[in-house]
């Protein structure tokens, strides 16, 4: 039985690297409106298609050096990062969950964070073509994870929705500037819909959290470079506190209620 755990456990990574190696297509892509389907993998500085054998996730890139094995551009870490995140994510969720459906929904729904977040990171926007099907797809969280119930799927969707729109609202009433874009509204709403209504508090308030400590250290490094404001997007921080509290959220929240007892 234990060898068995182990196999399933290293089958489990190596699923989620290649679908991470999916993912870093997705990130490429879509900000571009290019296709994710075709043409097949190629190397972004000299077109040269990728075969298989050189496109094995993390292994090549270690291989390789990182760099293209045609034309010797470098290749950015982020490609095996993705893969070994998306890998770990795996990882993860077959240790909590098992081999059930709601590690599936929630391998998917991590999926979905993943290429939002590296998205974001890179473009500043949130493609509604990932937040908005995902809206509806993980409503359906109430079939897949035991806890879900369906009024908790609807409250968490307008919860997520609402309370960010309204933020962006007074910011804006404030500061008569957008402060923060339609997109992270959809992906919190999107959040809502497979954590619930806890769920959405939860990543909001860790994602608020990790946001300020980012966007601090992002202001120092802007404030060495001679930049006046650095660009903080918001959707890794959200998409960050999402995946904690599917982990360990319920935990945390048990911990801090007893603490305040």
């Amino acid at each position: 039985m234990f060898q068995l755990s182990i196999f399933i456990a290293v089958m489990s990574f190596i699923f989620g690297a290649c679908i991470g190696s999916f993912l870093n297509v997705v990130i490429h892509r879509m900000p571009e409106g290019q296709s994710i389907a075709l043409p097949p993998s190629h190397c972004p500085a000299c077109n040269h298609s990728i075969p298989i054998y050189c496109n094995l996730p993390i292994i090549s890139f270690l291989l390789l050096k990182g760099k293209c094995r045609f034309c010797k551009a470098p290749i950015s870490i982020r490609y095996p990062l993705v893969e070994l995140v998306t890998g770990l994510l795996a990882l993860g969720l077959f240790f909590k969950f098992g081999l059930t459906p709601a590690a599936l929904f929630y391998f998917i729904f991590g999926a979905v964070l993943i290429a939002i977040s590296f998205i974001d990171l890179d473009h500043q926007i949130i493609p509604d073509k990932l937040s908005l099907p995902g809206i509806v797809i993980f409503s359906t969280s109430c079939l897949f994870v035991p806890q879900m119930r369906f009024y908790s799927v609807v409250w968490g969707v307008l919860a997520g929705g609402g309370i960010l729109y309204f933020v962006a609202l007074f910011y804006y009433f404030l500061r008569k500037r957008q402060g923060m874009g339609g997109g992270d509204i959809k992906l919190l709403a999107m959040i809502g819909a497979a954590t619930g209504v806890k769920g959405v508090f939860f990543t909001l308030f860790t994602g608020s959290v990790f946001g300020t400590l980012g966007g601090a250290a992002a202001m120092a490094l802007a404030g060495k470079s001679g930049k006046r404001q650095a660009k903080i997007p918001f959707g890794p921080f959200l998409s960050l506190g999402a995946l904690l509290y599917v982990f360990w959220g319920e935990s945390i929240i048990r911990w801090y209620i007893d603490f305040l007892n």
